[in-house]
Parts: structure tokens; sequence; C-alpha cells
């Protein structure tokens, strides 16, 4: 696993610093929540084609946007054609004391 002070060649050979552009080309996994849930094994079990499951979040309401399991942003579902998308509405901006 390559360090930080490997990605910016820190440590590497001649010591000249290597370019973040290496970092743009990285795939993140993004994840769009729009509501969770609890529901009991037997409530799981008789699931099927055509069953509905009630979230907690209201129509309307933000959805989140997460960026390698951390919420990054909110947004909206929209239709674009025939395919659903989000509109990111707000970017959260991570408070310096919030760090984890």
């Amino acid at each position: 696993m390559a360090s930080l002070k490997d990605l910016t060649g820190q440590g590497g050979a001649g010591g000249a610093p290597a370019s973040l552009d290496t970092l743009l080309d990285m795939t993140l996994p993004v994840s769009i929540e729009f509501g969770r849930t609890s529901m009991t094994v037997q409530e799981v079990l008789g699931l099927g084609t055509g069953s509905v499951i009630p979230l907690e979040r209201m129509v309307g309401e933000p959805i989140d946007i997460f960026v390698s399991d951390r919420k990054l942003a909110e947004g909206e579902v929209v239709v674009i054609g025939e395919h659903f998308a989000v509109r990111i509405t707000r970017i959260l901006v991570e408070e310096e004391g919030d760090a984890t």
C-alpha cells in the first residue's frame, strides 16, 4: 500500500515531488441514499415483486451523496430522459474539528 509520502515523491528517487495528477485518475465509490428503514428478518423474507418499503424521509427532502462512505453532498432526484439522476444542491464542508 502506498503512503502519502510515496505519492508526493518525498521518499522517492531523486527527491523530485510527484504530481498530484496521479490522484485525479483514481476511481472512488459513490453511493446515493434515498432513505433508511429497519425491518425484521421476517419482514425482509416477506418482500416480493411489488412490495413497498417505507423510508424515514419525506418526499422533497434532500438525499445524501456519499463518496467512499463519507457524506459529501446533498441533492435532489431528477429525471433525464428515461433515467434517474441526482442534482447536487449542497456540498458539505467539513468543520476543522470534525476530521476523523
